[in-house]
């Protein structure tokens, strides 16, 4: 099973006075992993690499532990009312990963020791939408769970909800460690995702991240322990062989899934990407394969002000249909969410 052991971490000083920050910086310590105190979190100079490639492996082989100083969360559509910040970027090398265009030249993993005061924060948004449901996305710029075995944030996040009558937690995962949520009190107001691709994009674009069968694995563990299910099907590709590996996909997802599958949700994400991202995606890892070409795709602004390359209307069509077919047949209480 995949186990997250950073090279190196670098604690801000602050940091240390929480339970949190101490518990990690113990468990670093057993493990012998390199540790550091810096001033600030937000200014992180001892990652190494005299190259693109070189500086983004060695900084998804960083952690960093910090307090995060500001408690106002960005809206978070179309999955969410609001990001829950409990970490920043994750341990996967995914080669068309959307934060190659936000987490800069060292995408270091960054988890956040001040969770009591981020919940608080949380409860204070509810209260605000009340009488309102809210929802609260905590995987927006990260993938919190392989990080879990040192800071518990996620199965304190899932009590937190659970308790809530006003708010519902939800995040998304590409890895499998669940077993520390398992007995966590949910009460069904969680939802956990799990990202999935083909076989053929998991292998090729995906690396460092389980196989779609482990993922699977993982999300029937969670759902026999009452758990709301769903999983992120994207980026969905193009590419010669895609119907029918994406039928398999979800044939195998059906299968393994029986006896749970009237509470799934499903987000379906095509491909796209940035000039930027496209820039830093071929600096660290010239070879890609990735389908990066802006003569077939068609060039629209997003919600943030920057423009993004989308597949064109048919193809995006195409895809649609295919797996809105596809899901109702395998899925027959089936809800998808969107389609982007």
């Amino acid at each position: 099973m995949y186990e997250f052991i950073p090279k190196r971490a670098f604690f801000e000083k602050d940091a240390l006075e929480y339970p949190m920050g101490k518990n990690i910086y113990l468990k670093l310590q057993e493990l012998g992993v390199d540790t550091q105190i810096i001033g600030t979190h937000n200014r992180v100079t001892g990652i190494p690499g005299k190259t693109a490639q070189e500086a983004y492996l060695e900084a998804k082989r960083t952690l960093v532990v910090g307090v995060r100083r500001t408690l106002d969360f960005e809206t978070c559509k179309p999955s969410a009312h609001y990001q829950l910040p409990l970490v920043t970027s994750c341990p996967g090398e995914c080669e068309y990963c959307y934060l190659n265009t936000t987490l800069g030249k060292k995408p270091y993993i960054r988890v956040y020791v001040n969770i009591d005061e981020i919940l608080k924060r949380a409860k204070d948004y509810m209260e605000k939408r009340a009488p309102e449901i809210t929802l609260f996305e905590g995987s927006a710029t990260s993938d919190p769970l392989p990080v879990e075995i040192y800071t518990g944030s996620l199965r304190k996040t899932i009590e937190f909800f659970g308790n809530q009558e006003k708010g519902l937690f939800r995040f998304v995962t590409k890895f499998v460690n669940v077993d520390p949520l398992l007995e966590a009190k949910h009460n069904k107001r969680t939802t956990v995702r799990f990202s999935i691709n083909s076989g053929t994009i998991i292998k090729q674009f995906e690396h460092k991240t389980p196989s779609l069968e482990d993922r699977i694995g993982a999300a029937l563990k969670l759902a026999k322990k009452d758990y709301k299910i769903g999983f992120m099907i994207g980026p969905i590709i193009y590419y010669p062989a895609w119907e029918y590996e994406y039928d398999k996909m979800l044939s195998k997802l059906a299968e393994s899934l029986k006896g749970y599958k009237d509470t799934l949700e499903f987000e379906l994400i095509t491909h796209r990407f940035t000039v930027k991202a496209k820039k830093n995606i071929l600096q660290v890892f010239p070879k890609t394969k990735l389908p990066l070409e802006e003569k077939e795709r068609v060039f629209k602004f997003g919600q943030f002000g920057y423009g993004k390359y989308l597949y064109p209307a048919e193809k995006m069509q195409e895809l649609k249909s295919f797996f809105e077919e596809k899901i109702r047949e395998y899925f027959p209480a089936y809800n998808i969410l969107y389609f982007v």
